[in-house]
């Protein structure tokens, strides 16, 4: 249908209900989220702060898009689904994307395009990375009116699947599939981030988490240098490596512990013991803490 039709005349009604159809009302998108996000985005200043850390070498006079505009739009499209450079392309002309960069929805220069974007994203060494990261941090650490007295830190790494020949990305078989494993740590009160770290999809080691844990913990000091830090991790992060970092910056820490035949062996007979006093709580001698629960303290009699 021509586009210089400006409405659809002579539909039936629905339900009372009468139906128009218009052609001019612009550019369409599906990505309307995508203001939410930058609202939060600018509530902290994420892309400027990002930005700030990479030297921008560029002759002044003919730059058309600042580094901040760029990262917004590649973080954005991120978190709408986009996750190849290649969709830049087509988005940067996607209005609601365009607004969420500080742009009208029928400007005549769009986003970055994905050559534009390639080029920044491997003009960014790890140095630049770290850098990020640790200003990352500084962000958290600033959006609290107050000084805690003390934050307890959970750290865990994800799978994150890919879709091509990345590199870092690896076989892992508990995710099924190829992927990144990056590590993240949140702080467990109030589920911000912390710091995020992309990694090659394997479970890091024990002297991988203990170097991560050192910055981060340094970094959070550097800000709180009283704060007390409580960190919290599954099994696998339960390494002397780790431990030890821990216990050198005077902090605590809470780890799972995997099943293994030693202490399978050990536990036998409390687990007897809380298996015999279950049975007997059925039998209405003694009310469980829960429905179908016991509770045995090693400490106890």
């Amino acid at each position: 249908m021509p586009n210089d039709i400006p409405i659809l005349p002579g539909l039936s009604p629905v339900d009372g209900l009468d139906i128009h159809a218009r052609f001019d009302g612009g550019a369409m998108s599906s990505n309307g989220g995508a203001l939410l996000l930058r609202e939060a985005g600018r509530a902290r200043k994420i892309s400027t702060l990002l930005a700030s850390s990479i030297a921008d070498a560029r002759d002044p006079a003919r730059v058309v898009l600042s580094y901040v505009s760029m990262i917004q739009a590649r973080t954005v499209a991120i978190a709408c689904g986009h996750e190849d450079c290649d969709d830049l392309d087509t988005l940067r002309h996607d209005p609601v994307l365009k607004m969420t960069c500080d742009k009208r929805p029928d400007a005549d220069i769009g986003l970055a395009s994905q050559p534009t974007l390639s080029r920044l994203e491997n003009a960014v060494n790890w140095r630049i990375l770290a850098r990020m990261g640790l200003r990352m941090i500084d962000a958290f650490c600033d959006s609290y009116t107050r000084v805690p007295d003390e934050i307890t830190l959970d750290i865990d790494d994800t799978s994150d699947l890919v879709h091509g020949d990345q590199q870092l990305c690896l076989f892992n078989t508990h995710a099924g599939d190829y992927c990144f494993q990056p590590i993240l740590v949140f702080e467990a009160g109030t589920g911000k981030p912390v710091a995020a770290i992309l990694r090659p999809g394997k479970r890091p080691s024990g002297a991988e988490a203990a170097s991560v844990l050192r910055h981060v913990i340094r970094r959070i000091r550097s800000n709180w240098p009283r704060v007390k830090i409580l960190l919290r991790g599954d099994g696998h992060y339960g390494t002397p490596e780790v431990m030890n970092v821990l216990e050198d910056m005077d902090c605590s820490y809470v780890f799972g512990l995997p099943t293994n035949a030693r202490l399978k062996a050990i536990a036998g007979p409390w687990a007897e013991d809380a298996a015999t006093r279950r049975a007997a709580t059925r039998q209405g001698q003694r009310a469980p803490l829960l429905p179908g629960s016991l509770r045995r303290s090693l400490l106890a009699p």
